[in-house]
Order: structure tokens, then C-alpha cells, then sequence
């Protein structure tokens, strides 16, 4: 069993708050020092440089959104319900998302280019595992009968995603929510569309 390195979680939980809040490229070694009171020769026993803490960083954000989306869906009984939770976990946006700085795939995927292509890999990688798991519990609906038969899960999915994304940014960027809450009354207005007539 491998005893739990305590200094390398916490220059991961601190390149995590900088990298969220500053952007990778504008945060240095020298700022997760400071910030974690760490000597340089600590980090650098556990990581070559600031690309491997970067994915590391990535990772541990993904645990904690996928942690949050959990929590979140574990007592809906109904695609619906399961859908409007998930987009409840950035509900607050501007005050208080899931990890302080906004969400860590739509900042990676904004800043990240094909000079840093491990980590532009590993976002495409966390988008298409939270589309498909939205996709699934649109199936999910529609194997149900809570939605009707002709729905094109993926797009339906694409869509859903694409839009609470752009919602988050919108909210960060005006710094305030309504545009999240806005986006939310209006997925649920189509997901009563899509919803099979008892």
C-alpha cells in the first residue's frame, strides 16, 4: 500500500486554485511556491516540471466534478431530475462553483493549444466522458418511456452540455448568475418537450 504523499497533494490542491484562477501559462513554479510555502527542490522531487503537474492537476480537478455530479444525481429518480441536478452544480457560478475559479474544462479547453498537446488531450478526453455520461442518462429516459423514442441522444446531449458550459462563462464574465439560471428554466422548458405524454 502506498502511504499518501502529503506534499505532492498539496502542491496539487495549490496548482489547482492558481491554475484555475491565473490560467497555466501565467502561473509559475515560483507562484506554487510561494503559495504552498514549499522549497523548489520539494516539487521538483515530484515533478519534472510544470507540464507534469499541470495533468496531475487536471485529474484531481475531474475527480472533483465527477464527485460533485455523483452527489448530485444519487437521489433523482428520473433522466429529468438527473439532467437539472447536473446543471445545478454550477448554478452558482460567480460565488461558489464546485472549484474556485470557474470550471478547470472550460479553462483548460480555452487556454490550452496545441503547444501543450498532453493537456489539451486530456480535456478533450474529460468532455467526451461527461457528453456520453449525459448521453446515457438521456437513453436512460428514453428507455423509460420518460422521453419520446425519436430524440437523438447525442445531439440532445451536445446540446445540453454546450449550453450550461457557455452559461458558466457567461455568468463569470457579467459576475452574476442569471445568465446560468436563464439556461437552466430554458433546458427544462425542452426537456418538457421531449417528454413522453402519459
Amino acid at each position: 500500500m502506498n502511504k499518501v504523499d502529503e506534499t505532492r497533494d498539496l502542491i496539487i490542491q495549490t496548482s489547482l486554485a492558481l491554475f484555475n484562477k491565473k490560467g497555466y501559462s501565467q502561473t509559475s513554479i515560483q507562484d506554487i511556491m510561494e503559495m504552498s510555502g514549499l522549497p523548489k527542490g520539494a516539487i521538483y522531487r515530484r515533478f519534472e516540471n510544470k507540464n507534469e503537474i499541470a495533468l496531475a492537476t487536471f485529474e484531481y480537478a475531474g475527480v472533483i466534478i465527477w464527485n460533485h455530479f455523483f452527489d448530485a444525481i444519487k437521489s433523482k429518480d428520473t433522466a429529468t431530475e438527473k439532467l437539472i441536478a447536473m446543471c445545478h452544480v454550477y448554478q452558482d457560478a460567480v460565488n461558489n462553483p464546485p472549484i474556485e475559479g470557474g470550471c478547470p474544462l472550460l479553462n483548460t479547453a480555452i487556454e490550452s493549444d496545441y503547444g501543450f498537446p498532453e493537456l489539451r488531450e486530456k480535456a478533450s478526453e474529460a468532455y467526451n466522458q461527461t457528453l456520453f455520461f449525459i448521453q446515457s442518462i438521456i437513453e436512460e429516459g428514453i428507455k423509460n418511456q420518460e422521453f419520446r423514442q425519436d430524440i437523438n441522444s447525442y445531439s440532445l446531449a451536445s446540446f445540453l452540455f454546450s449550453t450550461i458550459e457557455g452559461a458558466v462563462m457567461a455568468s463569470r464574465l457579467s459576475l452574476n448568475n442569471d445568465h446560468m439560471f436563464h439556461s437552466i428554466e430554458q433546458i427544462k422548458v425542452l426537456l418538457q418537450h421531449y417528454t413522453e405524454p402519459k
